[in-house]
């Protein structure tokens, strides 16, 4: 028996796929993994950065769209813990949404986790063990103006891993979803930025004013706070937690 001081996070043995891996929450989730020691694909649309990500964690690179009409297709089958991350935004109100965007999210976000559910979910079963963790937002449980296809799409995200871990009980799969406010990527400090210029104002005042009102705690969440509630979710200490949602907010939905 694992004494909760032993090595619980221990993933030897274990292959691990993280899509949206090459910056980010998903490189911190990739880099944790590793560590841990499982083996890693990592997948991403960006070839640069995804190399350099699996130069990082000694993992295997795959630079796929998630957005393609089978974008599981030659990713591998054999895979132990899956961790749904890659996202992407749009911002503008709904009468000026374009309708290409809307659809774009929802295959990135909400298709592209069910095929690659699909694609692997055989393989865990048949093992009697797995993983799938989604990287979700507050988004999945409340909403912003503005964001109808995050919103929509990650609201989509909680349900699709709800029906994952019912499928999977018996199979001894877990699902989960990790749902962090703000986090520190290159995606939000570069909205900082165009605030603070747009505004006149310098980046703190940014994050306290502008984009962490709602948040108790004014400071972006880290990549690696993330990837760490990840990690533990594929431990030994978790086999009982599935369909369940963890919140990594600064007090945003306490409130």
């Amino acid at each position: 028996m694992t004494s909760v001081t032993g090595h619980s996070d221990d993933l030897s043995g274990r292959t691990a796929l993280v899509t949206g891996a090459g910056s980010g929450i998903g490189r911190a989730c990739a880099v944790a993994l590793a560590r841990a020691g499982a083996k890693v694909h990592l997948v991403d649309r960006d070839a640069e950065s995804v190399a350099d990500a699996a130069r990082e964690t000694g993992g295997t690179e795959h630079v796929v769209d998630l957005a393609a009409e089978d974008p599981a297709r030659d990713l591998p089958t054999e895979v132990d813990i899956l961790v749904n991350n890659a996202g992407l935004q749009h911002v503008a109100p709904i009468h000026e949404f374009p309708p290409e965007r809307f659809t774009l999210l929802q295959r990135v976000m909400v298709t592209a986790p069910f095929l690659l559910a699909r694609h692997v979910l055989p393989h865990m079963y048949q093992r009697g063990w797995g993983r799938v963790v989604n990287v979700s937002s507050v988004h999945g449980s409340r909403a912003s103006a503005f964001k109808s296809a995050y919103v929509a799409a990650k609201h989509g995200l909680e349900g699709l891993s709800k029906v994952i871990a019912l499928e999977g009980a018996p199979h001894g799969v877990t699902s989960n979803c990790v749902s962090p406010g703000y986090v520190r990527t290159p995606l939000v400090e570069n909205q900082v930025a165009d605030q603070a210029r747009a505004h006149g104002i310098e980046p703190e005042q940014v994050l306290a004013d502008v984009m962490l009102t709602r948040h108790a705690i004014k400071q972006l969440v880290e990549p690696a706070e993330v990837a760490s509630v990840v990690l533990w979710l594929c431990g030994a200490h978790s086999g009982h937690v599935t369909g369940s949602t963890f919140t990594i907010d600064g007090g945003w939905t306490a409130q």
